[in-house]
Parts: structure tokens; sequence; C-alpha cells
């Protein structure tokens, strides 16, 4: 294994410089954090007015930080400045080549770095999927930097005395017996790389609709793979190829993205489950104290598979302002339902 590891972006990405104010709108600025660089992307108020604060937004998998393109305008209207970034292994930023760069207390690291180069004392941290864990663990480990949190898609659960892997062997072998749990297939490296290469975009457009709210979710779920059988076996497509929530130039965006850099990054970060769970062993049942807010969909599988966490919100969560699952949502909470998920996002923000 090479113990070599990107610290800049990819040399493809070269058109979009530090401090430059790209075709989107946004200012596009690199931002050094120990052994990769994370590409952020940046909206302020108008009319050079002073921020009412700082948002720090965390994407998950797959997607970039393209993913909170609905949310920024609205931010910078009501007074924020909102930091996308593009996690590492993702887009412009750095992709490490070892496994271990992608744990949980280095992506920390990451939203830590981002605050230092912009100057925030605290920010406000926003993750959704993966990025919600990212968002929830920068407020447990540095509840000093974090003004308040919001995880969208996936609840906040404590470290707790099982590991993850088992849990979710159990988990399979009680929902559906003889098959595996897609977080356990992604744990191979290369397996599921292999999968996705020969059509990546078929891939993505899969993986995207069938946890959408537009899939039908009488079909075999796509989280459960049958031996010897490729995930993409299980997803569902949309029969025009299009999805109500995402526009074709939207998901052209994400596809030439992830053409240029694969999806190596974004796998290893599943690699790193048993890695994070010995890691955080000293915050094990640990409450997050700072204000938080929780948005799920009511036909999304992460927050229907978190009933119980979410139940225990009393006890892990207890500065919790909301807990709000909008109906008719699948998992791409932020980009299926943008006006709601801003007008919870702004009311948060306001009760800061």
């Amino acid at each position: 294994m090479t113990t070599s590891s990107s610290s800049s972006p990819n040399a493809s990405s070269t058109s979009v410089t530090a401090g430059s104010t790209s075709n989107d709108g946004f200012d596009h600025i690199f931002v050094n954090s120990s052994d990769v660089t994370i590409h952020c992307v940046v909206a302020v108020p108008g009319d050079e007015k002073e921020p009412r604060g700082t948002v720090v937004m965390i994407h998950g998998f797959p997607e970039l930080w393209y993913s909170w393109r609905h949310q920024m305008p609205t931010l910078s209207a009501a007074g924020y400045r909102s930091i996308a970034i593009d996690v590492r292994g993702y887009g412009r930023s750095g992709i490490p080549h070892d496994i271990e760069a992608y744990a949980m207390t280095s992506l920390v690291g990451d939203v830590i770095a981002v605050l230092d180069h912009f100057g925030c004392d605290t920010a406000a941290v926003v993750g959704h999927d993966w990025g919600a864990p990212v968002a929830w663990n920068t407020a447990l480990l540095r509840p000093d930097r974090v003004s308040g949190v919001a995880g969208l898609s996936v609840p906040y659960s404590p470290r707790g005395d099982t590991r993850p892997l088992d849990a979710f062997r159990s988990l399979s072998r009680t929902l559906s017996p003889d098959e595996t749990f897609y977080i356990d297939y992604f744990q191979e490296p290369g397996l599921v790389e292999a999968e996705v290469e020969p059509d990546l975009g078929g891939w993505l457009r899969g993986f995207y609709f069938s946890a959408s709210a537009e899939a039908d979710l009488t079909a075999p779920s796509m989280g459960f793979v049958p031996p010897g059988r490729p995930m993409r076996e299980r997803f569902q497509q949309p029969t025009d190829g299009q999805m109500a929530w995402m526009q074709p130039v939207d998901f052209d965006y994400y596809v030439n993205e992830f053409t240029r850099t694969g999806l190596t990054g974004g796998f290893n970060r599943y690699r790193n489950i048993t890695r994070d769970w010995h890691e955080l062993a000293p915050w094990r049942y640990a409450p997050i104290t700072v204000p938080a807010l929780f948005i799920g969909g009511d036909v999304d599988g992460p927050t229907m598979l978190g009933a119980d966490a979410i139940g225990r919100f009393d006890v892990n969560l207890p500065n919790l302002t909301r807990s709000a699952i909008l109906s008719g949502c699948g998992h791409w909470v932020q980009q299926e339902k943008p006006n709601e998920v801003n007008e919870l996002l702004i009311n948060f923000l306001e009760g800061l």
C-alpha cells in the first residue's frame, strides 16, 4: 500500500484558482488541512454586509459541495456566509491514497481547518448523509468551535459498545437473511469500484433515483446486496432517464466530477467505520450539548433505520431545537425538499 497522499487539487481542476469566482457565481477557495487541500465554495451576503454568522456545509455520498446549491443563495439573502466544502476524496479537494486518511477524526480536523482559515471562532455546522456524522462529531469533539449543529438524513447516535459491522450484519440477518448490507459490501477495496467503473453515469443515476422518494418503495431495497451479485442489480432507474428533483445539468455536474476523480475516496470513508469506533472510544455514549437540529425524510432509508436513535434524542441531543421529518422526502433531503430545508435552517440559525 502506498504511503503518499495527494495534498492539492487534481491537475484538471486548475481552471479554478484560490480566491477565484467561477461561472457558478460563488468564490472557490482552497484551504490547507494537514495532509490534504480542501476545496471550499463560499457565498457571502450581498451589498458587502457583515455576515450574521458562518455556516459550514458538509455533503454526503456520492455528492459534492454542489448538493448545497439550493441553500447557499437563501443563506446569503438571510445574511449568512455559507461555506460548502468538497470532503476529502471528492471533487477538487485532495484525494489521499491511504484508506486510514479518511478516518472521522481527520474529517473533523478538516472542518476545524476551514474555520481557522476563515477566522471563525465558531460556526454552525450542517451535514447530510455521511456529512451528518462529520457535523455531529465536530460538535462532539470541538463544541468550543460549533455554535449549532444540524444533521440531515442520519440522526446522531453516540459511539456504543457494538462494533458497527457487527450491528450491520445483525441488521442483515433480521431484515434480509443471506444478503449483505451495502456498507458491509463496500468494505473490500476494489469490489464495488469494479461494478461502478464500466458505467459510472448509470450507476450514479440508479443510486440517486433508488434512494429518492420517486422510487418504488415496494421493490427490493438496494441497501441489501444478494450474494455474489453487484449492488447495481437492485437499482431502479427513472423511466425517462430524468429525476424531478435533479435537472440534467445537475446530474451532468456530478458525473463529470466523478468521472475525473472516481469514487474510491467516497468508498474509503465507509472503510473506516471500525477505526472510527476505536478512536471515538473516549466519547462512548456522550451527548452533544450544543444547539441541534435534525431533518429527515419520511421515506429516507437512514432516517427510517435511525428511528431508535431519533427516539433517544432527549438524552443524546439535550439541546435539540427541532426534529423534522419531511413528508414525501427520500434520502436527498436538501435537494428533494429545498424550500422546506431552507426554512428550517434559517429558523434554526436565527435562534442561535
